[in-house]
């Protein structure tokens, strides 16, 4: 019988040959998160799919898209919620937005969107500044189910009462109810939040710059991924960021420890707002 070193050490070859696996078949790329949450996800799926370990799950995918998909929903990050972090969204209102009322054309990218939350609040800071019909959002992620949630824009009517206290916290200037239609128990926000929203799907680990952007907002998205991928999508950014464009990250992340943050001044350090400057 083998002891628990070797079982660990077969196992952490099983997720390597896994996540191979699927990143040959597949195109998605999980390589390069963080080893602890990625094993935590497999076997949350291990045990759903009632399997036994590691080599079974990737027959099992390798074989079964639906088994694919469902895993792909365990790895995509889903949390979110309207104007998370209220004071990033009213540091963005009150120090960006006047820089961004000088450029004829603003074009906004919402990396890792999930299901549209704060692209929807991005979307009522600029229709409120007088911004939105000058903007292109591109709101992108992995997961495909996620963005047809944002597509959408219908979320839980129970959650309005929060999302509205985040709201006013970030520096809403109108009656948070004027931006959707109860539905039932949802909350159907109005269509035109979504007019200059470009919805699509872009991985990060895998997708290169796809436009130049004034705005780029990923917000915690890279705290599940390792050095080598957050380096590799910083230098993504830092491609696709215009001189004196926007960065906002997470709470929980940092510039500092990349190849790339010589090249940005900071705007926010408690926020995590940067500015490209060369």
């Amino acid at each position: 019988m083998a002891d628990l070193g070797n079982q660990e050490e077969i196992e952490k070859i099983e997720i390597e040959l896994l996540l191979e696996g699927i990143y040959r078949f597949y195109g998605f790329d999980f390589r390069n998160y963080v080893s602890a949450s990625i094993r935590r996800r497999i076997w949350n799926r291990i045990r759903a799919e009632r399997l036994k370990n590691v080599s079974s799950l990737q027959e099992k995918v390798l074989h079964d898209p639906g088994a694919m998909a469902r895993l792909i929903a365990d790895f995509s990050i889903h949390v979110s919620e309207m104007f998370r972090d209220p004071s990033f969204f009213k540091t963005f209102r009150e120090e960006v937005i006047p820089i961004l009322k000088d450029i004829p054309f603003i074009r906004i990218w919402h990396a890792g969107c999930s299901s549209g939350e704060e692209v929807y609040s991005m979307a009522m800071i600029l229709y409120e500044e007088g911004l939105y019909h000058k903007t292109k959002i591109y709101a992108t992620d992995m997961n495909e189910d996620l963005l047809e949630k944002a597509r959408k824009g219908e979320y839980p009517l129970n959650k309005m009462p929060c999302y509205k206290d985040n709201y006013l916290a970030a520096g809403g200037k109108q009656d948070f109810s004027m931006f959707f239609n109860v539905c039932q128990d949802k909350a159907c926000f109005h269509r035109f939040l979504t007019h200059n929203v470009v919805f699509a799907q872009h991985n990060l680990a895998t997708d290169h710059s796809f436009n130049e952007f004034h705005v780029i907002i990923c917000r915690n998205v890279m705290i599940y991924f390792d050095k080598i991928l957050q380096n590799r999508v910083h230098q993504l950014f830092y491609e696709s960021l215009c001189m004196r464009g926007f960065l906002g990250l997470g709470g929980k992340e940092d510039i500092a420890f990349n190849d790339y943050s010589q090249y940005y001044e900071v705007l926010s350090t408690r926020q995590k707002l940067y500015c490209k400057v060369k």
